[in-house]
């Protein structure tokens, strides 16, 4: 049987298979059944000897090599597959011209195999690669009359011999056959693929990695004539760029490199596809045309080549981190045991690995592991910005950024539409920390539910904007990722793109307050409720309309919760009734309870009954004459005992924190465990209930949110304070009644004794002014005025957030203006308050000295028991007036510095204050 002609309606890349009779078989000749082999070879990526024995098991391979003539049917296996070490050309001698038909010319076979079996084609999509469809016109007029050109029209009739790899010679090759095979090999090398001419370079290894992930290196044949050289060398860049467009797409397939990668590797292919289909109408073009020229396809491929090296660029982008990781990584592989530590039992490279990714999703380690997510965003943003003035740029990367923010769309939207957060690959820029749940709001210190329960990638804060990784080196706890090493740029989720960074905040806040709202079992809207609503178009994310859409859901979850906590859980009434129990605006209850309670707050706090105290204190709220029996939320109302001493655990707290932190906040879980230093220094000094005592209010989720742990603790930190000064006062107006007895208002006739008698009234009277002055100025001057300052901001409130901040400030002012958060003011005030209580203690003692004059006048009046007796007495009006003096001072000083308020109370006390 002759050799196949092709038909005038078809080109030979895309023939068209004839109707095979009833009464005929398909045979092919030595070079059509190689070619066969060859192609299914390249298509399922195995080497040709697998698919001739595949054919030959199954009879399908001497059927198709059955002629009807005779010497065909001599064919040996062997021959067979010696002929399928290469790979046939397409027929290039028969499409030159007749007259140099007989010049020997390379084949290309086995490098075409070769690289069939090591490269995967991928598919991607480009507005800017240049169309195809300027090369269809010309294959359109070639196909006139029905009839092909003359390139085709040529191709001969008879199976010339095959070409051997000694024969690759251009020497005496004409000009127009060295551009035709050229011009062949160029259609395969813009696929990836070796020709006879152009080759690997000889230091270029397409089964590394490395090197294929920065494009294949190409050698020319130096023989070559020097004027197609040039075009040729021009071209080559675009193979290499497409062979490291197709790896990058390749690598970045694993599951590891998340949803966007994965979208973004779908936009690409997309344009590759288009890449590849421009290659199809050139081959098809150079096969019919006649006139078809390496300037030909140049022109067609010129403005391709930009395109491809802004997708190589970008891909080396992205592949640039990660291999700059690896690098790092690789230095830490020795374990120090000269590799045996697996042997050992002692990890090897399972614990390496799994510490490595604990790391990496913590932090801790440069690089943070593969680039994903927003960090993909972030760098096509970049490179968007970077090449603005070029239009070709800015399309294609306006094209990719589309494709790749779906993913990162959905996640957003269903975030801010349900408080769903699904992030499998730890691609989106809130966390969450699922151990973390409401339980936590009731002991723990920090409000971890709220501020830690959903938070920024990032490390950002409303309090505090600055990333955290800027701040210190993260500890596991924090979980803040650290920046790429040589750039500016968190990896992964942490990496916001920058047209959210405005908004992320509030995508945050929209989710986390939805979450509170299903948590108290209010209905939101399901995840697959809000995927119908999405639709299967593309979404911009980078434009004004959406974010519309995450104000509007910002607005629309923060008047849900703000209405839920303000009128449904009554926030208001919580706070005043807060109010009145521990800021002590109508204390006829204390007065109360500290009567019903005396004899069990003056035992040691770990022998007093909290039992029998929670008893008496219903008994006081509830007692029909006091004002809080018509509190509704006296219930709540509860009694603890604190482990330490209030000044005490204050000044533990602001000699370590200097006061407030830099976001206005003490830091109160600090001084609340147990001191054994302190206890081994003071383990003579008891700690009495009236010192110990607090109390606690029990709220409910979501008002746990605002009244929490955290603000309650500073409510207990006011109230003692204040029962501190009612105490004081109560025992100084206690020792008074003392001294109108008999023993103190008789005139004893003895002038040393009146004087001494003076003194020591004169000292109670300056102390109780001292105390009453103090507690009218945080009654009258501090905690009033405050509250009508919140009660006002409260009103006005918009965002739960801004709720929270303002309560949480009122009570941070509150402290500040009552002297409790200055180390220095606060170490003066707590002497002055021993001072106090000390004397108050030896009212007994005072008594003794009394009763002792009054039973032998003379016998007290000798010189020794007159100077004992003024020695006491001088040395409790030393350090009374001492402190008052330095108190005075400190005061004055930060009222004229830091806190304006305290001039209020350098008045009250230049009344009062002896200055020495």
């Amino acid at each position: 049987m002759s050799a196949r002609v092709p038909s005038g309606s078809t080109v030979p890349f895309t023939p068209k298979p004839r109707k095979r009779s009833s009464s005929s078989r398909l045979s092919l000749n030595d070079r059509e059944y190689n070619q066969f082999v060859g192609t299914l070879a390249s298509v399922r990526r195995v080497k040709p000897n697998a698919i001739l024995e595949e054919l030959e098991q199954s009879g399908e391979g001497s059927a198709l090599l059955a002629r009807a003539d005779g010497p065909t049917k001599e064919r040996s296996g062997d021959r067979n597959r010696e002929a399928l070490h290469s790979r046939p050309s397409t027929s290039r001698a028969d499409r030159i011209p007749s007259a140099s038909s007989q010049q020997p010319r390379p084949s290309s076979s086995s490098s075409r195999f070769r690289e069939k079996e090591t490269s995967r084609p991928s598919s991607s999509r480009s507005t800017p690669i240049a169309s195809a469809a300027s090369v269809r016109p010309e294959v359109d007029n070639a196909k006139k009359n029905g009839k092909l050109p003359e390139r085709v029209a040529q191709l001969s009739l008879a199976d010339g011999p095959d070409e051997t790899e000694e024969g690759r010679s251009l020497d005496g090759i004409p000009l127009e056959m060295q551009e035709a095979w050229i011009c062949e090999d160029l259609l395969f090398v813009l696929q990836g693929v070796e020709g006879s001419l152009i080759r690997y370079a000889d230091d270029y290894d397409p089964l590394d990695g490395e090197q294929a992930s920065k494009g294949a290196r190409w050698r020319v044949d130096p023989s070559l004539d020097p004027s197609l050289l040039s075009l040729v060398e021009r071209l080559l860049p675009l193979a290499t760029c497409f062979t490291a467009v197709e790896t990058s797409m390749d690598s970045r397939n694993a599951p590891e490199y998340g949803m966007v990668s994965h979208a973004l590797t779908s936009g690409i292919r997309a344009m590759l596809k288009e890449y590849r289909v421009l290659a199809a109408q050139l081959e098809s073009l150079f096969l019919s045309s006649p006139t078809f020229t390496l300037q030909t396809l140049y022109f067609h491929l010129h403005p391709t080549l930009h395109t491809m090296s802004l997708l190589a660029g970008l891909c080396l982008a992205l592949e640039t981190d990660e291999a700059i990781q690896d690098a790092s990584d690789a230095s830490d592989d020795d374990d120090g045991l000269g590799g045996m530590a697996e042997e050992l039992g002692l990890g090897g490279a399972g614990l390496k690995g799994l510490m490595k990714n604990l790391n990496a999703q913590e932090g801790l380690i440069g690089g943070g592991g593969p680039v994903l997510g927003g960090e993909v965003l972030g760098i096509i943003c970049e490179r968007e910005a970077t090449m603005s003035g070029d239009p070709t740029a800015s399309t294609l990367h306006s094209t990719l950024l589309l494709h790749a923010s779906q993913p990162y769309f959905r996640m957003l939207v269903r975030w801010i539409s349900t408080g769903s957060l699904s992030d499998p690959f730890d691609e989106f820029m809130v966390k969450e920390s699922g151990h973390i749940t409401k339980g936590v709001l009731e002991s723990d210190y920090t409000d971890e539910y709220w501020e830690r329960r959903y938070t920024l990638r990032d490390g950002s804060s409303l309090t505090s904007s600055k990333v955290g990784a800027g701040k210190s080196t993260p500890t596991i706890g924090a979980g803040v990722a650290v920046a790429r090493a040589g750039t500016n740029r968190l990896p992964g989720g942490a990496c916001i793109p920058g047209f959210l960074q405005p908004w992320k905040h509030k995508i945050l806040l929209a989710g986390k307050y939805l979450n509170v709202i299903r948590e108290c079992g209010i209905e939101v809207k399901k995840p697959n409720e809000v995927q119908d609503e999405e639709g299967d178009g593309m979404v911009v994310l980078n434009e004004p309309r959406f974010y519309k859409r995450i104000e509007d859901a910002y607005i629309y979850a923060n008047k849900t919760l703000l209405k839920l906590m303000v009128e449904e859980q009554e926030l208001i009434p919580h706070l005043r009734s807060m109010k009145h129990f521990f800021f002590l605006d109508q204390s006829d209850f204390l007065t109360n309870f500290l009567d019903l309670a005396g004899s069990e707050l003056r035992k040691p706090a770990k022998a007093a009954s909290l039992v029998k105290l929670q008893s008496l204190l219903d008994l006081a709220v509830r007692n029909p004459a006091s004002s809080s029996s018509n509190d509704p939320y006296k219930d709540d109302l509860k009694v603890v005992m604190q482990s330490q001493k209030l000044y005490d655990w204050l000044l533990k707290i602001v000699s370590k924190t200097g006061g407030l932190t830099e976001d206005g906040e003490l830091d109160f879980a600090m001084g609340d465990g147990v001191d054994h230093d302190a206890q081994r220094s003071d383990k003579d000094k008891t700690l009495y209930a009236i010192d110990a005592l607090a109390f606690d209010y029990s709220v409910k989720f979501p008002l746990s949110l605002v009244i929490s742990r955290k603000t309650i603790t500073r409510y207990q930190l006011i109230f003692r304070f204040l029962l501190h000064l009612h105490h004081l006062e109560s025992a100084l107006s206690s020792m008074w009644m003392e001294q109108k007895t008999t023993a103190w208002r008789i005139n004893t006739q003895d002038p040393d004794m009146e004087k001494w008698k003076y003194r020591v009234f004169s000292l109670r009277s300056r102390m109780l002014d001292f105390v009453r002055q103090v507690l009218a100025f945080a009654t009258g001057e501090v905690l009033e005025p405050n509250w009508k300052i919140l009660e006002g901001k409260l009103g006005r409130v918009q965002t739960v957030d801004q709720l929270l901040k303002d309560h949480v400030d009122f009570l941070d002012t509150c402290l500040k203006q009552c002297m409790l958060t200055t180390s220095k003011l606060l170490s003066i005030y707590a002497r002055l308050m021993r001072t106090i209580s000390t004397f108050i203690s030896y009212q007994s003692q005072l008594n003794i000295v009394i009763n002792r004059f009054m039973a032998d006048p003379e016998g007290e009046s000798n010189p020794k028991q007159v100077a004992a007796r003024w020695s006491h007495l001088q040395k409790f009006e030393a350090h009374f007036n001492h402190n008052t003096k330095l108190h005075l001072d400190a005061v004055t000083y930060n009222a004229g510095s830091e806190n304006v308020a305290l001039l209020a109370l350098v008045t009250r006390l230049h009344q009062t204050t002896l200055r020495i």
